[in-house]
């Protein structure tokens, strides 16, 4: 008997194996039957039932990264932008903390990227939101919606410091620039120039991608608008106003296009 030993090791060996490989498939096959009930729920607002049956799955396969996605986005569609409840934040970082998980098995994966960049944006956590839709460029060139976020982020940011000086100075909203006190313009330009180039460029890149994006034309408007009132003559701000018209112009001729049909919607300005 003490030859046939080694090959009854091995046999029991190769069994083992087999049955080890069937339970992981048969806790696979579990995981994605929790993971296509979580959907319906899910698609059927029952968030907590939907939450339940993707923890389950992910317990069952820790890599299910569709799970683990499923889940994340259950909690943010949970999320309500402005609202200060403690629900309501555990749910902000609990999505949060799943997407993250994502990325720590999948570094690259835009939709994790895309939606952390969502909800720090809903948050009003701009410099954290900006940061994950320049990654989401990095994954995908052509992505039109992340160009367009990082205009909008810009102006948000540079929209208040402006508005602020105008106020500090006497000029009202609708007084025509550039800003009256050169000292307090220079300081503005400053620290806005920079920002202000970078969203053209972003905004720009995203009508490149979209010639019919007229949200992106109309950010265009308002960007060049924050140029002119640094500009340091009357001539560079009116030439900033001008195309500040025309951006407007080419958003309204867009959204027109688009509301007498398709194929009209097909044109480019």
């Amino acid at each position: 008997m003490k030859l046939y030993k080694p090959i009854l090791i091995a046999i029991l060996a190769v069994f083992l194996v087999a049955a080890l490989g069937c339970g992981n498939a048969i806790q696979k096959l579990r995981a994605r039957d929790n993971l296509n009930k979580g959907v319906n729920a899910f698609k059927s607002a029952n968030y907590p039932q939907a939450i339940e049956r993707f923890k389950q799955a992910i317990e069952l396969d820790p890599d299910f990264l569709t799970a683990r996605l499923y889940l994340a986005t259950a909690y943010m569609s949970q999320y309500v932008p402005g609202a200060e409840s403690e629900e309501n934040l555990r749910n902000a970082e609990a999505a949060t903390k799943g997407f993250m998980e994502v990325l720590e098995r999948a570094p690259n994966n835009a939709l994790a990227v895309e939606s952390l960049g969502s909800l720090f944006f809903n948050q009003k956590k701009l410099d954290e939101a900006k940061k994950w839709y320049l990654k989401l460029i990095e994954i995908d060139k052509e992505k039109k919606e992340a160009f367009y976020t990082v205009g909008v982020i810009d102006w948000t940011k540079v929209y208040q410091p402006r508005m602020e000086v105008r106020a500090q100075i006497g000029m009202k909203p609708e007084d025509p620039g550039p800003i009256k006190d050169k000292k307090a313009r220079e300081q503005l330009k400053e620290m806005n120039e920079p920002v202000i180039k970078e969203g053209i460029e972003m905004l720009e890149k995203a009508v490149a991608i979209d010639p019919n994006y007229d949200d992106a034309m109309a950010y265009l408007n308002l960007m060049y608008r924050e140029r002119a009132d640094i500009a340091d003559t009357s001539e560079e701000n009116r030439n900033d106003i001008a195309q500040a018209d025309q951006w407007v112009q080419k958003a309204l001729d867009t959204k027109k296009r688009k509301a007498e049909g398709p194929a009209s919607a097909q044109k480019t300005s």
